[in-house]
């Protein structure tokens, strides 16, 4: 992934990926620190790369609040968005 990718933070993986991630975080099924093997077992293959870049060697509860961090400002901004659509 070209350096200026890494930048982006969690923005490049798909609002649903980062749910599966935090659900199977949460009801642990999934073990921490992530490996692309139990990424790849949850069918995130696709988004491994990216989210071992922000999530690699970090403990469950780490990796929940980041995904909770960033779903939590996603909402927000597309309530923003909404809001200067009316």
């Amino acid at each position: 992934m070209p350096p200026a990718m890494q930048d982006l933070g969690l923005v490049t993986c798909s609002t649903d990926a980062l749910r599966k991630l935090l659900r199977a975080v949460y009801k642990r099924e999934v073990d921490c620190p992530l490996t692309i093997a139990a990424l790849a077992g949850m069918g995130l293959q696709d988004h491994a790369e990216r989210l071992l870049g922000h999530l690699r060697g970090l403990p469950s509860d780490a990796v929940h609040a980041v995904l909770v961090a960033a779903l939590a400002e996603r909402t927000a901004t597309d309530e923003q968005k909404l809001k200067r659509l009316m």
